[in-house]
C-alpha cells in the first residue's frame, strides 16, 4: 500500500481531533513529506506556501492548532493534505462541522485546489446542498449499496430511484433549488 498512500490523501471532518494539539501545526504539516524524504527545509518552505495558498499567514506554522479558529484548522488540514502533492483527495464530510459562512468559503477553496492541481476530490457528505454546489457527479448510497449514480444536476433534477427521492423530499427547505445550484454544464 505504500505506493498509494502519497498519491491518496484525507480531510477528515473534524480538524481539531486530526491535528495533534501538542504539535505545532508547521510540523502536523511536514510530517507526511519528510516521511517519504523530502529534506526538512524544502518541506517547510512547501508548507510555507500552502499556508499562503489556504489564506493563512505563513509565519502561523510555530502556533498550536488550539490558537485557530475551526474554519482556519480545516484550512490548515487542507495544507497538509496537498503537502503529499496527491492525485486524489478524500474530504469525509470535510465541511458539516463548519458555520454556513466559512462552509462556503472551504468549499469555494478545495473547488479552487482542485483545478489549480488537477485532482481528483471524493466529496463524502450527508449534505444534499453540499453535494448540489460542489459535486460533478453524486453517487447516492443506502445500506452500503449504491442506489443512484449520475451527473449530479441530473440525479437532483430527475432522480430514479425512490431513495434519492425521499432524501430530496426530506432535505432541509423543501423549496431549495436543487436545479439551480446543480449545474447541468459540469461534467466529471
Amino acid at each position: 500500500l505504500r505506493p498509494y498512500r502519497r498519491r491518496i490523501q484525507i480531510i477528515f471532518q473534524d480538524p481539531y481531533r486530526s491535528l495533534n494539539p501538542r504539535r505545532v501545526v508547521g510540523d502536523s504539516i511536514i510530517e507526511g513529506a519528510t516521511n517519504y524524504g523530502l529534506p526538512k527545509e524544502e518541506a517547510l518552505k512547501r508548507a510555507r506556501s500552502l499556508m499562503e495558498l489556504v489564506q493563512l499567514d505563513p509565519n502561523a506554522l510555530d502556533r498550536f492548532p488550539h490558537q485557530f479558529s475551526g474554519g482556519q484548522r480545516q484550512r490548515i488540514c487542507i495544507a497538509r493534505a496537498l503537502t503529499m502533492e496527491p492525485e486524489v483527495l478524500i474530504a469525509d464530510e470535510a465541511v458539516s462541522a463548519l458555520d454556513v459562512s466559512v462552509q462556503a468559503q472551504v468549499l469555494k477553496l478545495l473547488d479552487d485546489v482542485r483545478k489549480r492541481f488537477n485532482l481528483a476530490v471524493l466529496f463524502i457528505t450527508h449534505d444534499l446542498r453540499v453535494a448540489a454546489q460542489i459535486c460533478d457527479t453524486v453517487a447516492v448510497m443506502s445500506q452500503s449499496k449504491v442506489v443512484e449514480y449520475g451527473l449530479t444536476h441530473d440525479v437532483f433534477t430527475n432522480s430514479q430511484h425512490e431513495y434519492t427521492q425521499s432524501l430530496l423530499n426530506a432535505a432541509p427547505g423543501k423549496d431549495w433549488d436543487f436545479g439551480h445550484f446543480s449545474r447541468p454544464d459540469r461534467k466529471p
